[in-house]
């Protein structure tokens, strides 16, 4: 891996985190649906089959993209669980 590769390979793994964070976010939201304040159920659901369109690419690429894949795990599991309060609640 030339200092190019490497740098990139960095990029894409701040990216992910930042990626992460992002989702996180989502936290935020479940806790008001919880308490009744429930917010739009079509941006976690978009959220869900974005995430899981990404997972599948980095995953079954020749060449697995391990940051991309890792990122979108979190977006997947709390869309999943934003969209489940905001219907139950």
């Amino acid at each position: 891996m030339n200092m190019t590769e490497n740098f990139v390979n960095k990029i894409g793994w701040m990216a992910s985190v930042l990626g992460i964070l992002m989702y996180f976010s989502y936290i935020d939201q479940i806790r008001l649906n919880i308490l009744g304040h429930p917010g739009s159920i079509i941006l976690p659901i978009v959220t869900t089959f974005n995430c899981s369109f990404w997972a599948f690419y980095a995953f079954f690429k020749t060449k697995r993209d391990w940051p991309l894949f890792v990122c979108n795990l979190p977006g997947i599991v709390l869309g999943i669980i934003t969209a489940i309060t905001a219907i139950i609640y």
